[in-house]
């Protein structure tokens, strides 16, 4: 027997339909991404297993697809590793190559490499896959595309800004309203971790506070107590657990708490910048909030941290994040060079947009008009004809086969199409065609010109 066939999980087939509104989600953020004047590059789908790793933190590596090496690659694997069961270490031996795992650390690699032609400030976006060895949940797929801007070469906080008026104009564009662009700073987050006296603990202390929103207040002290912060420590910020009020209220709580800490009150500068550039130019439908629990775990981010959340009806993670990393090109030899950026969930925001019936009748719209098939001549006819409407940028096309009429106008029915025409010895003789409405059944016998005019309208 023939095995049956499938896919790997996390993974999804698209459908036409499915094709046509991701691609409508595609369009309308490239559109806005060049209205900022942003650039389009790609890089390839896999990378040296070293350009990716050690880049987002132990749990982001743990993430990260590897390639096996090509040909027998057990010959060259590291024989200790193999004899001793040692994954860790046997994986650099057998595995030089890895499936990317985001688009900014490519990015980075990308500017370091083409260092020399490009004009900094450089602003890209990028539109590209991505793959995470993720456990599979809604909203969560182990192969997903990621919809990048980031802007190199550059310290200016107007980038800060520009992000999230960026984020705005494309929900705005996509009619999504009652999104909360979500913003915190990497330097508040080391100055929480300086003023309880575990400086050396923030990545632990970052990455259990990032999952509040998941695992609660009581979750993230568990994990903070078993990364050895003590419960002193903990107790000292008690109070960004129950943060709440304006974005103004938070920044003087902030700065109560963060007093002794100049890393900390730099981070509150800084957000109060964004916040009073904001308020200066209102955005037209997104909310800006503070949330000093955001940290988004990765260790590249030294400044602003963004995390985009959908409307409160949907019940879906983030829709979209980012931030500042300033340092991240100098993993890779290029010092000095400032770089912010942000990212689009497409999958999530697919999710979103058709919970709420947000995406417009017309996406899905294919072909318009299609062309009985009543023989050798007749389909000569047609296609003529067929020629001449897409010329015109009409959507037409000829039933390949020249099959029983009602196995045609079914076909034209299951695939929603709403015209059909029909082209017989009649119909040729008089140089016109009979157009069919497939809804209401009405007819009209046309010339071509006519029907080219009936079909644009």
């Amino acid at each position: 027997m023939a095995q049956k066939p499938s896919i790997p999980k996390g993974t999804r087939d698209f459908s036409p339909e499915e094709v046509a509104k991701r691609n409508y989600i595609f369009e309308t953020i490239k559109k806005e991404f060049k209205r900022f004047g942003f650039q389009p590059i790609e890089t390839p789908s896999f990378e040296n297993s070293s350009t990716l790793m050690g880049k987002y933190g132990d749990e982001g590596d743990r993430l990260i697809f590897k390639i096996l090496n090509s040909g027998d690659f057990l010959r060259k694997a590291d024989k200790d590793a193999l004899t001793q069961n040692d994954s860790l270490k046997l994986t650099p031996s057998i595995s030089e190559k890895a499936l990317r795992y985001d688009l900014t650390v490519p990015f980075a690699r990308y500017v370091v490499q083409h260092q020399n032609e490009i004009e900094f400030p450089f602003k890209r976006y990028q539109i590209q896959p991505v793959w995470r060895a993720d456990r599979p949940q809604k909203g969560r797929f182990r192969e997903f595309f990621q919809c990048d801007a980031d802007v190199v070469g550059s310290n200016s906080l107007w980038q800060e800004v520009e992000f999230v008026q960026l984020y705005d104009s494309v929900f705005e564009s996509l009619g999504l309203e009652g999104v909360t662009i979500k913003i915190n700073n990497r330097k508040v987050l080391s100055g929480f971790a300086e003023v309880i006296g575990e400086k050396d603990k923030l990545i632990d202390f970052t990455v259990a506070l990032d999952k509040l929103d998941k695992i609660g207040e009581e979750g993230v002290k568990k994990e903070m107590r078993e990364k050895g912060i003590s419960e002193e420590a903990i107790n000292k910020i008690q109070p960004i657990f129950s943060l709440h009020g304006s974005f103004s209220e938070k920044i003087d709580v902030l700065k109560t708490i963060l007093e002794t800490s100049e890393n900390g009150r730099k981070g509150i500068e800084e957000l109060q910048f964004i916040q009073n550039a904001i308020e200066e130019m209102p955005l037209k439908i997104a909310k800006l909030d503070l949330d000093v629990t955001l940290a988004r775990g990765l260790n590249y981010y030294t400044g602003a941290i963004y995390e985009v959340s959908a409307p409160e009806t949907v019940k879906m993670g983030s829709i979209g994040g980012g931030g500042r990393y300033d340092d991240l090109t100098g993993i890779f030899g290029l010092k000095d060079m400032s770089g912010i950026g942000i990212s689009f969930g497409l999958d999530r925001i697919y999710l979103v947009l058709e919970e709420l019936g947000l995406f417009p009748e017309t996406v899905t719209q294919n072909t318009k008009v299609l062309f009985i098939n009543f023989g050798e001549k007749e389909a000569m006819y047609a296609m003529k004809a067929v020629e001449k409407l897409r010329n015109e940028n009409i959507v037409a096309e000829l039933y390949p086969d020249s099959a029983k009429m009602g196995k045609q106008m079914k076909y034209a029915d299951k695939r929603d199409i709403p015209y059909v025409v029909l082209a017989g010895e009649e119909e040729m003789s008089q140089e016109k065609f009979t157009l069919k409405h497939m809804k209401s059944g009405e007819q009209s016998s046309l010339d071509i010109d006519t029907l080219k005019e009936k079909l644009k309208s």
